[in-house]
């Protein structure tokens, strides 16, 4: 449950940086570069820690899919090979 907590925060934490370069970008007359770029930074940083927690947590097994066509968590909805190709007798 932390780890999710964790993700959360990380891609809340993206999306405000991303709205802060946006603020640099628009409404600064002076040197607008460096403040963007220490956002860019910031921004990139956030991403790769949010990509890591992601990867750790799919890894460790902590992040699971339940998505209907993962094999591993619904393995009565999958038809053995034997049984899908039968020739049709003629």
């Amino acid at each position: 449950m932390m780890l999710k907590v964790i993700i959360i925060v990380l891609f809340i934490a993206v999306v405000i940086s991303l709205f802060g370069g946006l603020r640099f970008l628009v409404k600064d007359l002076g040197d607008s570069q460096r403040r963007l770029f220490n956002s860019l930074g910031v921004r990139v940083t956030l991403a790769t820690m949010l990509l890591g927690t992601i990867v750790y947590g799919a890894y460790t097994g902590q992040i699971t899919s339940k998505a209907p066509w993962d094999r591993q968590l619904h393995p009565e909805a999958t038809v053995p090979m034997q049984q899908r190709s039968k020739p049709a007798d003629d």
